[in-house]
Parts: C-alpha cells; sequence; structure tokens
C-alpha cells in the first residue's frame, strides 16, 4: 500500500530566491571557488571540487542571461511574502522489481529527494563486517531505513569500499559475507520502494588513475563490479550503478583541480570498462541505469570536458558540488562563509547553467549524488536559505540531489549530518523540510 504524507511548509516566494547580486572580484571567485580535500570524521577523504571560475563560452553567455533574469535586491526573499503550501510526499511505498524498458532520462525523472548513508559501509578503520561501525556510526538497521524515507527522501545513495573485502590478484573474490550485509541493507531500501545507488568508494588506496597502474587499476576495477553485477543482475530499475566515487590521484597537484589529461583518460577507461563489465553480466543489467563520472567528480570544465561518455541508452553523470565551498565548508580562510545573502547564489545558478549546457540539453540526466552544507555554530537559519537556493535551482533543471550525511553532527570533523542515526530524529529538521519541500516542487 502506498503511503503518503502531507508536508505543510512555509514557502518563500521563488521570485526572489535565484537572485545575483554581483559576481564579486577576480579575488573573490577565486577564494570562492577553489578546491580542497575534505576529511571525513574518520580521517578519510570524500571531497568535491568547487566551480571553476572559467568555463567555455556558451556556458559563460548562458550564466550571464540567468542572473540578468535574476538580479534585484539579494536580501529580497526575506522580505517575500510567505505562502503556506502542501506537498504530497512519498513514504514508505510497496517494492518494485520491475526492470522497464525506460531511458535514463525517464527513470532520473521519478528521483525526488537523495540522502547519503555516509561514513558506513565505506568506512575502512577495521577488518571484515566491523568495518561498518568503525567511523562511529551505529549499525544500520530498517528502523533506519524507513525512518528516512518516511520523512520524503525516496531515493538514497550507499556509498560501499571493495577493496578491503577483497582476494589478492587475480581473482580479487569479494568477501561473501560482506556482500551479504551489503546486499540486506540495499534491500532494506528497496523494500520501502526507494531508489538505490550504490558504488565504489574510498578505494583511492588502489585505484590510482594514472598510465603507471592503469592496467592493474583496471582489472581490479573490472573484477569487483563483475561480482557486483552477478549478485543483483535479477533486481529491478529502481537500482542504480555508481561505478566510481571520486576516481583521483590521491595527493597529486591536480587532485582537486581535474586531473592531467592523462589521468582524465585513465578514468574514462574505468567508467567504460565498469559499463561494459556490467552490461555483460546480462539480465537485467542490460538495461540498468549505470552511472559514470569525471576525475574526481568534479564539475570543473576540463574535467567535465574530458568525459568521455559510453555510447548507451540508460547511463547517466554523478557529480558533486558543495556550491560555494566557502560556505558549504568550516576552512578557516578569511574568505570563509557564515552568512547566506543572496550574494553567492550567482555560482549555484553557474553550476546547474554548465550541467545542463554539458548533459541535459543532450538527454544525459545528471545527478548531484553529494551536496550539503557543514553545521557551523548552529547556523540552521543560514543552512536553511542556502538549500533553499540550491535545491530549488537542481530541481528546477531536474536534478535530482543526494544530501551527504557523514552522521556527524557536533563531534570534532565535518558537520554533515542531518539525521540522528542512534535516537532516529532529525538534526536541523527545518533544512531537511526546505529539503523535501524543493525537491518535491514541479516546474
Amino acid at each position: 500500500m502506498i503511503k503518503k504524507q502531507i508536508l505543510a511548509v512555509v514557502a518563500a516566494s521563488m521570485t526572489a530566491a535565484f537572485v545575483l547580486a554581483g559576481c564579486g572580484s577576480s579575488a573573490d571567485t577565486a577564494t570562492t571557488n577553489s578546491t580542497a580535500e575534505v576529511t571525513t570524521a574518520s580521517g578519510e577523504a570524500d571531497s568535491n571540487a568547487a566551480q571553476d571560475s572559467s568555463q567555455n563560452e556558451a556556458n559563460a553567455d548562458a550564466v550571464t542571461d540567468a542572473a540578468k533574469e535574476g538580479s534585484g535586491d539579494s536580501n529580497s526573499s526575506e522580505s517575500s511574502e510567505a505562502a503556506q503550501e502542501d506537498v504530497a510526499v512519498h513514504g514508505i511505498r510497496e517494492r518494485s522489481d520491475e526492470m522497464r524498458d525506460i531511458s535514463a532520462k525517464e527513470l532520473v525523472a521519478e528521483m525526488t529527494a537523495g540522502w547519503n548513508l555516509g561514513n558506513t559501509l565505506e568506512a575502512t578503520s577495521a577488518e571484515g563486517l566491523a568495518s561498518e561501525t568503525s567511523w562511529g556510526n551505529p549499525k544500520v538497521t530498517k528502523e533506519l531505513i524507513d525512518a528516512v524515507c518516511e520523512k520524503g527522501f525516496d531515493s538514497i545513495r550507499i556509498p560501499i569500499t571493495w577493496g578491503n573485502h577483497v582476494s589478492d590478484a587475480p581473482d580479487y573474490t569479494i568477501d561473501p559475507a560482506w556482500m551479504d550485509r551489503v546486499e540486506e541493507v540495499v534491500n532494506y531500501a528497496l523494500d520501502d520502494g526507494m531508489y538505490v545507488l550504490i558504488d565504489s568508494h574510498h578505494e583511492e588506496f588502489w585505484r590510482i588513475p594514472d598510465p603507471e597502474h592503469i592496467e592493474a587499476v583496471d582489472a581490479e576495477n573490472i573484477a569487483i563490479w563483475k561480482q557486483v553485477a552477478e549478485r543483483f543482475k535479477d533486481y529491478g530499475d529502481h537500482l542504480v550503478f555508481e561505478g566510481l566515487n571520486e576516481p583521483r590521484t590521491k595527493g597529486s597537484e591536480k587532485e582537486w583541480s581535474g586531473g592531467t589529461p592523462e589521468e582524465r583518460e585513465c578514468v574514462s577507461r574505468l567508467n567504460n570498462s565498469f559499463v561494459e563489465t556490467v552490461r555483460a553480466t546480462g539480465g537485467n543489467n542490460e538495461k540498468r541505469l549505470l552511472l559514470v563520472t569525471t576525475y574526481a567528480d568534479s564539475s570543473l570544465a576540463q574535467a567535465v570536458a574530458g568525459l568521455e561518455i559510453p555510447e548507451d541508452d540508460h547511463i547517466g553523470v554523478a557529480i558533486h558540488a558543495y556550491e560555494p565551498y566557502a560556505f558549504t565548508y568550516a576552512n578557516g580562510e578569511s574568505w570563509e562563509l557564515f552568512k547566506w545573502d543572496g550574494s553567492q547564489n550567482g555560482g549555484i545558478i553557474k553550476l546547474m547553467v554548465s550541467l545542463d549546457n554539458f548533459f541535459l540539453k543532450k538527454d544525459i540526466p545528471v545527478l548531484l549524488t553529494e551536496y550539503g552544507a557543514m553545521n557551523k555554530d548552529e547556523n540552521t537559519e543560514e543552512v536553511n536559505k542556502w538549500a533553499q537556493v540550491y535545491v530549488s535551482k537542481a530541481t528546477e533543471y531536474g536534478i535530482p540531489c543526494f544530501w551527504w550525511d557523514n552522521g556527524n553532527y557536533n563531534q570534532q570533523g565535518e558537520k554533515f549530518a542531518i539525521f540522528d542515526r542512534k535516537n532516529l530524529k532529525w538534526y536541523r529538521e527545518e533544512v531537511v523540510d526546505t529539503i523535501i519541500r524543493e525537491s518535491y516542487k514541479e516546474y
């Protein structure tokens, strides 16, 4: 039985939501668009490259047009007349194991609000099944997934590390107990009718995309995805495979600035072998939505331009964008942002226009499989204003967003959590309500 909830929210007028109150100086652009490695609570890296200030002319023209359309007082949204709005959201629904012959674009259009089960099945500080809780998060339960789904998140990304759970070359056999546990958690979400993304996460210790390592890396990449694809090949189209998470050469000079041409070519090779391997397993995998990505999941122009997308009717692109970095992270720099006054809306507009030009206009769907903003001294009101702009603009372009939740709200480290997994309650609930409301809007 389909269960629906009605979320009654106060929605500010959209007229002033996408205001661009000046692009700032070149120095401002450089700092706002800077890139940096983001360290998780465990000390592992899970980072995003912010938007590059240099885009091609088509992107620049489109951004300028978008800015003109949104010009006005950056604070006018605060004084906009509020309106009561009812949003019907998906709760727990019947499971679907059907594999429909629909396009990638059509499937992605069915997704609304997304959430990441971060720092859990991709945690690496213990061996075997103990790794799941090695970064401080509790063991995943069906009740946890139910609570996320009931709130209105109909899509979930489950980051998974495989490399810590495989045998030696050449077989790279995945530990059966680990595969079983992954499948158990996947079924928690599928049983709720959710869309589920599984990936290959925190593999940087072996997955080095450079000419020196690519042969061995590609062999392991193929071995892992062949086993995963075989295990899940009878599952329906609510299950999505995301081949690579932030593929990059860790510690390199261009780790977060788009990589070198050779590195980008290696990432494209890994994307292609991932797609070919999954398709070769047959069954429902012949039509399953597969997500490829750029070097480091970057939205930088050079990274995007260097992405070779396989010719396939069931392909989408995964991108990570914590835009703007100065606001979404506590970086300690003089240019860090703590308030959201609308003056940085242009970066969000620029991101969406760029993704539209590179992918959406070519009927290639995009999923922002990571985004979010840290809790900076309980700045919930500011994050709420930012989330309204970010998610509504993404929704307008038909891009589902998956909040990066690492489980950390008020401990040392990166405080991205919006869900209290131990007590099954919501942190910053007004932010969560904004995410849900803006994700379900129709444009």
